[in-house]
């Protein structure tokens, strides 16, 4: 009898394991089907890889946002740190005339800094919870985005600028290779070397990875720089796509970075979530959205679905929470 109860067990946990694995794959295929259904320009080739070079700039933001998820935290600064960004980069390049290469170099320098200086507000000040000093600098970075470009929008991106952003590799946008290389690096990151353990232990239980010896500080400062740096590359991206930088770009964009890692399985509470699950649930961001615009849904409804869905998600990772809790 105990063995048929240990099989049942075993059994049961093995289901809900693959379950909270493909759950948010299978909500993309089913989503799609949905769409394929009510339009017939959904499945067309012209139309997936848009929702590819669509979810491309999600994508690297909710990477970035991921890291700072993973352990427990939150940065709201990532639109501000992509429209900053894409200021230095606009005119550095188009003003100023400096070279392409440098002024990419700069650009993703300014985003990697305004991560570490989240961090050092978080660490050093000692600021209650991320969610703070990231509000602060979203609005700092906001507001000297359009001082620097006196609200007013820079075009007429050079080409080695826009290349990521706005070039093919047959019909397969360059910017989402880009993203797949670079889930690639981070799944390797997060499970290969011993920083990528850290952050998950310092999730998970902060007070036992400083007892354990961990430089949670120094964790930290590393996961926020990560989280800016991605958001300057979706910045570069954005960039190519429409060949311009605006001082509203990446507005409510942490939103949506938001969204595809909780979606994907990322907990609120730290310590748990995967690179793909991220990717799966950017997708969906990107579905979504996509299949709202095919739909003549407006921006303002979108608006209210990508709230209605965050609250959703939430929702569902504190029920996973509790079962978690009632299991052990």
């Amino acid at each position: 009898m105990g063995n048929v109860k240990e099989l049942y067990l075993s059994t049961k946990g093995a289901i809900k394991k693959v379950t909270n694995s493909t759950g948010p794959l299978l909500a993309l295929v089913l989503i799609s089907f949905i769409l394929a259904l009510v339009s017939d320009r959904f499945l067309s080739v012209r139309n997936i890889m848009n929702v590819f070079r669509q979810s491309s700039i999600n994508g690297f933001v909710a990477l970035g946002m991921m890291f700072a998820i993973l352990t427990a935290g939150i940065d709201l600064s990532v639109g501000s740190s992509l429209a900053f960004s894409g200021a230095v980069l606009g005119i550095t390049v188009v003003k100023w005339g400096l070279n392409p290469i440098l002024a990419i170099i700069l650009s993703l320098s300014i985003g990697t800094s305004i991560g570490i200086i989240n961090g050092l507000l978080l660490t050093k000040l000692r600021l209650p919870h991320p969610f703070i000093s990231t509000m602060g600098t979203m609005n700092v970075f906001r507001g000297l985005t359009l001082i620097a470009m006196a609200a007013t929008p820079i075009s007429n991106m050079p080409s080695s600028v826009r290349f990521i952003g706005a070039s093919f590799i047959g019909p397969i946008p360059i910017s989402f290779i880009s993203l797949i290389l670079m889930y690639i690096g981070a799944h390797f990151f997060l499970n290969n070397t011993r920083t990528g353990r850290y952050i998950y232990a310092v999730g998970g239980n902060k007070n036992a990875a400083e007892l354990s010896g961990i430089n949670v500080d120094k964790i930290l400062i590393i996961v926020y720089a990560l989280s800016g740096f991605m958001a300057s590359i979706a910045s570069l991206v954005l960039a190519g796509r429409v060949n311009a930088v605006y001082p509203l770009a990446g507005d409510g964009y942490e939103m949506d970075a938001i969204a595809a890692c909780i979606i994907g399985g990322t907990s609120f509470f730290g310590g748990k979530g995967t690179v793909w699950g991220t990717l799966v649930g950017a997708l969906i961001m990107g579905v979504i959205r996509n299949g709202l615009n095919l739909l003549n849904v407006s921006s303002s409804l979108q608006t209210v679905s990508i709230g209605i869905i965050i609250i959703i998600a939430v929702y569902i990772d504190v029920l996973r929470q509790q079962q978690l809790k009632k299991v052990k």
